[in-house]
Parts: C-alpha cells; sequence; structure tokens
C-alpha cells in the first residue's frame, strides 16, 4: 500500500510521459485502471470519474481488480494529478472546526450557535494535483492555506437523513483551500464578503494524492490532519474538532441540493491558518498538507498567471 494508505487498493490519476492515466493502486504501485477493471468485468472505464456512473457496481470490480491486477499494466508516474479529473460540484464548509474559530477570534463557541454554510470552488479552473500547480491569485498580498479532509460522493444523495449520510460516501482523499484574504473582505460594501473572489481562484483546490475508498477509515471523524510551509509545520489537528461531523454536512447541503456521484466535500480546518499571525505564502514556498491514512499531497506556489 501506499503512503499512509490504508485498505487493499485506491484511485489515483498520473501524469505519464504527457498523457492523464486513471490507475487503481495496490501495494504501493500503480496500475492502469481501464484494463485491470476490464478484466474485472467492467470495460470502457478509462477515467476515475467514470466510476461514479455506478459506484455500487465500481467498487464491487474494484476489489475484484484489486487481487488481480498485472505487471504489464504497471505505470511509472512522472507525478500525480488530481484523483477525480474532474468532480462534479466542489462544495466547501467554512468555519467548521472549534479551535479554528478560536483562532479567528471565537473562543469558547458553542455549536448550537453556529450556523454550517458552505461556498463552491469552480471544479474545473480550482483542482489540480500535486507538483508546481497552485498559482498565486492575481493582485492577493495575503495568500493563505487550509487542509481539509475531503469527502468524494458515490450515490445521489438528496435530503437524506443524518444516520444515513456516510452510505453516500465513496472515498476520501486531501485537500488544501488555498484563499486570498484580502479579496475575501469586502468592508464596503452590503454584505462584507466576497466568497468567490478570496475561495474560487483557479488552481486553489489541489486534490490528491489519492481517493482511499469509504471502507479503509474506521472513523473519519477521529483522523489525523497536518499542513507544512517549507517544512514548518503550521497545522496538526483531528477531525474531531469538527464542529458540523461529515454526516451532518452531507446531510444538510444535501437539504440544499442534490449531491450527485463524484461531487466532492470539503469538510473544513483545524487552527494553524496564515490569517491570525498575517503570515502568508509566497512565490515558490512548499505546502505539504498530509491526512493519517491516505498520505500527503505536495505543491509548490507558482506565480500568477
Amino acid at each position: 500500500m501506499g503512503e499512509g494508505q490504508g485498505g487493499a487498493w485506491a484511485l489515483a490519476t498520473v501524469d505519464a510521459q504527457g498523457a492523464a492515466v486513471a490507475c487503481i493502486e495496490v501495494g504501493g504501485r500503480l496500475y492502469r485502471l481501464e484494463p485491470s477493471l476490464a478484466r474485472a468485468g467492467l470495460p470502457g472505464m478509462s477515467r476515475t470519474i467514470d466510476l461514479f456512473g455506478d459506484w455500487p457496481r465500481a467498487r464491487a470490480a474494484l476489489d475484484a481488480a484489486a487481487r488481480g491486477v498485472a505487471a504489464a499494466d504497471e505505470v511509472t508516474p512522472d507525478r500525480r494529478l488530481a484523483p477525480l479529473l474532474y468532480p462534479g460540484k466542489v462544495l466547501c464548509a467554512g468555519a467548521n472546526y472549534y479551535d479554528h474559530l478560536a483562532e479567528m477570534g471565537m473562543p469558547g463557541a458553542k455549536k448550537e450557535q453556529q450556523r454550517l454554510f458552505f461556498f463552491f470552488k469552480p471544479s474545473r479552473n480550482a483542482v489540480v494535483g500535486e507538483g508546481a500547480t497552485v498559482r498565486m491569485p492575481i493582485g492577493t498580498k495575503a495568500f493563505d492555506w487550509e487542509v481539509e479532509l475531503a469527502v468524494v460522493i458515490g450515490t445521489r444523495a438528496r435530503d437524506v437523513p443524518v444516520e444515513r449520510a456516510l452510505q453516500h460516501v465513496a472515498g476520501y482523499t486531501v485537500a488544501v483551500d488555498f484563499s486570498a484574504r484580502d479579496h475575501n473582505r469586502a468592508p464596503e460594501t452590503f454584505y462584507k464578503l466576497d466568497w468567490v473572489a478570496g475561495k474560487a481562484n483557479d488552481t486553489c483546490c489541489p486534490l490528491g494524492p489519492r481517493m482511499i475508498p469509504a471502507s479503509a477509515v474506521r472513523d473519519p471523524q477521529d483522523i489525523g490532519l497536518r499542513l507544512s510551509v517549507n517544512g514548518a509545520l503550521k497545522q496538526d489537528g483531528r477531525s474531531s474538532q469538527m464542529i458540523f461531523t461529515i454526516a451532518e454536512q452531507i446531510s444538510t447541503a444535501s437539504r440544499i441540493m442534490t449531491l450527485d456521484p463524484g461531487d466532492v466535500l470539503l469538510t473544513g480546518t483545524p487552527a494553524g491558518v496564515g490569517v491570525p499571525k498575517g503570515t502568508f505564502l509566497a512565490v515558490g514556498d512548499r505546502v505539504e498538507a498530509s491526512i493519517e491514512g491516505i498520505g500527503t499531497l505536495a505543491v509548490t506556489i507558482a506565480p500568477s498567471a
């Protein structure tokens, strides 16, 4: 199995000689997804997102494929892309960790006094993989980081109760929600905040290095998250600090909109972001985000496009 990876298999997409190749990862090795699944009775799956047309069937085929990978299908990647090229909606929960609220000026916050709210990132423009892929948003002077556990939806969810919400999860991956904090603020306006300008910038939602199946995570509400900048640890928390659980987030979001297979939900970040200390990212900085049982996603900040 790959670094930090639990379970018998994971999904990945890699750049191999300039082509995006969907892979099943078994024992730390990458194998082409399409022939691996064809041998398991599920042909025509050339992209990981194709699996979400019928995730329950794909899930069973992936189990079978993992038991019968062939050396001829092994891939040597140049780098890892986002596991899903491209997800459907990318929905993000804001201010959803107690310790993060405290560092942002709200110590002692009580759950009953909070409201779960969401914002979007544009999947095709924001989602990237590892490497020098994250471009500094144009004009920002306050570029910040947030490591987040990302949930991938496997089956359609509409108005689902909390008790059944996790049944709709296909798997988990690592995300970083990069933010232009100065663009987020709009004090001179009626609304005071501009979530699109601050959060929806191109390349500002790296995902990876792999998606592990939901069954590989014993308890998604007790999982470690860490983030470092240029080797200095900035965030070190656990998902147990979430104000609203993953199940509650899925349930609430599904009452607002239909969650479709292949959608991704970012679930909030622990304390340690840059804005409370006025510490922000510069071009050339290396950001490494790790989640227990999934692995490490490393990106470098590139100049504005």
